[in-house]
């Protein structure tokens, strides 16, 4: 399959700063090619905040600056809410964390799957009920006509983020961001999720942003890993490599993976000195 090396995004000294004038996000930059990157952090660093940034989704009181800001070839600084509109879903799309937050109660499965074609292509009702079975089909759910009339309670979590992966992909957008798309199952069922991700995305020739707390499904499932602490991207390095991070934070977060081998012993403890110390040298 050919590629496109054109980053998807480009992002350059991002930040985004609270109504009081805090910065939260502090002048990040980085790129997204079509390939799976990661973003981890414990919580508070800044990364959902990033995430719906690059979509466009930032509350009101929040204020967004950049050097440069594009996301899918359009200037995300000056974009207004009608264009936003038009490439969300389109040409990049967003997996949030809960299905029973993310999905509506009173729509049914096959209406709220539909609503990104209806949205961005001009589709007959009969082709796009050929291609809403087709991609609910795509992400392992089995009897698409009949899921398509059920509702949000009827499934299980994994159906859902399932679902949820579906609404995303089926008006084959260029770029996926996934924010904490497993938090919500088990962790076999995580394994199976983040293995579909990976599969359509590779299949798809797609981008992919994945949030997650999870180092070793990271390690697995994607090419490259941003750590972020505070605000700022303080390690950038290749997915195969995190098991030999050098820097504090990295090491850190890496060593509190729960195993057999930790069971009952104390997590790691972080010294945030050393990882202010390891910043203020860089």
């Amino acid at each position: 399959m050919a590629t496109d090396s054109t980053p998807l995004i480009v992002a350059d000294r991002l930040k985004i700063v609270s109504a009081e004038g805090t910065p939260l996000v502090k002048d990040i930059s980085f790129t997204l090619g079509r390939e799976r990157l990661a973003l981890v952090g414990e919580s508070g660093s800044g990364k959902s905040l990033t995430a719906r940034s690059l979509m466009g989704l930032l509350s009101s009181d929040l204020r967004l600056e950049a050097t440069t800001l594009n996301v899918a070839g359009e200037n995300a600084l000056t974009l207004s809410e009608r264009r936003w509109n038009r490439l969300r879903g389109s040409q990049l799309a967003m997996v949030m964390q809960d299905p029973k937050y993310a999905l509506n109660p009173l729509r049914t499965i096959g209406w709220q799957v539909a609503e990104p074609l209806k949205l961005h292509v001009r589709l007959s009702r009969a082709e796009i009920n050929e291609k809403v079975c087709e991609m609910l089909d795509a992400v392992g759910l089995p009897h698409p006509q009949q899921l398509m009339k059920r509702y949000p309670h009827q499934l299980s979590g994994g159906m859902g983020q399932r679902v949820m992966l579906a609404i995303a992909l089926i008006a084959d957008p260029k770029c996926l961001i996934a924010d904490e798309p497993t938090s919500a199952l088990d962790h076999a069922m995580r394994d199976q999720v983040l293995a579909l991700i990976r599969r359509l995305v590779e299949q798809r020739n797609m981008g992919l942003l994945l949030i997650s707390h999870d180092l070793q499904q990271v390690s697995e499932h994607c090419e490259r890993v941003m750590v972020m602490y505070r605000g700022n991207i303080v390690d950038t390095l290749a997915a195969a490599d995190l098991p030999k991070a050098t820097h504090p934070y990295t090491q850190t977060l890496w060593s509190c993976r729960p195993s057999k081998a930790t069971k009952g012993q104390p997590l790691p403890v972080l010294d945030r000195a050393a990882v202010e110390a390891w910043r203020e040298d860089d």
